[in-house]
């Protein structure tokens, strides 16, 4: 008898695994592997407002803060797109498309976890840190996610917030907004256009079975897609310049930069030229690791400056 009730009350290898799963779903609607680019961003924009050095508490409550409100947009757009998730290939196992999530699920743990990051900035940081994480918010949640499914601009209006990350490290340094944090802003506004272009292309029949009309949808021949990824690579190069006008970046800096310009530049033009799956996807590859070069070049110039 002993044992058997023992045995009742036992916590069964099923629910140990079930429990796991949903844990690894919820994980899984903070979108982790984007929103590490956020966090990098951030710190960037921490270290070059101030290289001297900054507390240590302010630096994990800006990092803790920023991702608690990257996570929880991330949450939220999902359950915003969960229809559309479910029409695309490359999104339908998604906890929220796939059933193994709900939608008052996904919105309350995007709610809280929204909530919370901006209590942190505004607590612990400042409260002008607080507010240009509450704009990334809004602007990603209640402006982007719709327009996705209404215009082409959208992927305008998305960069926005996904350049204000290094913005929200600059102020929780400084406590304003200044010239350097728009240069900041700038460089990923710009960087994000070649990107996004490039995924917009390699997943244009996704998009179309989902009824998202970015541009390769609109324009299936691609010739506008290659033309806005070159325009925009070549506009990106001189902002990338701009650290050195406004003191944040010296002549190494700029060589570092310049480089990897020209290799973007060639790389969507090549592109444009030749509108296939293997040009968009050297072109979205080397995105990739262009921020994180272009940031590394400019905290270490920053750092002998």
């Amino acid at each position: 008898m002993k044992a058997a009730a023992a045995a009742d009350v036992a916590p069964r290898a099923g629910d140990t695994v079930n429990a796991a799963s949903r844990v690894a779903d919820f994980i899984a609607l903070t979108k982790p592997r984007l929103n590490l680019l956020v966090l990098i961003t951030t710190l960037c924009g921490l270290y070059l407002a101030s290289p001297g050095g900054v507390p240590l508490p302010v630096i994990i409550h800006t990092l803790v803060g920023s991702a608690l409100v990257a996570g929880g947009a991330a949450a939220l757009n999902q359950v915003w797109e969960r229809d559309t998730d479910r029409m695309m290939r490359r999104t339908r196992t998604r906890p929220l498309p796939a059933g193994r999530l709900g939608v008052a699920e996904g919105t309350a743990f995007g709610v809280g976890l929204s909530a919370a990051g901006l209590i942190e900035l505004a607590w612990q940081v400042n409260a002008i840190s607080a507010l240009v994480a509450g704009v990334t918010l809004v602007s990603y949640v209640f402006l982007y996610t719709p327009l996705k499914r209404r215009t082409s601009l959208s992927t305008l209006v998305g960069a926005v917030p996904g350049a204000l990350p290094p913005v929200i490290g600059w102020v929780a340094a400084t406590g304003s907004i200044t010239l350097p944090a728009v240069v900041l802003f700038g460089i990923v506004f710009f960087w994000q256009m070649p990107h996004f272009l490039a995924i917009a292309w390699l997943y244009r029949d996704d998009y179309a079975n989902a009824g998202i009309p970015l541009l390769p949808v609109l324009e299936p021949d691609g010739r506008r897609t290659g033309q806005q990824a070159l325009l925009y690579a070549a506009a990106l190069w001189p902002v990338s310049l701009m650290p050195m006008v406004v003191g944040l970046a010296a002549w190494p800096y700029s060589i570092v930069a310049t480089a990897l310009g020209f290799v973007l530049i060639w790389l969507s033009a090549v592109f444009a030229r030749e509108r296939s799956a293997p040009t968009a996807r050297r072109l979205f590859l080397f995105s990739i690791i262009y921020l994180p070069l272009l940031w590394g070049a400019l905290c270490l110039d920053r750092l002998w400056l």
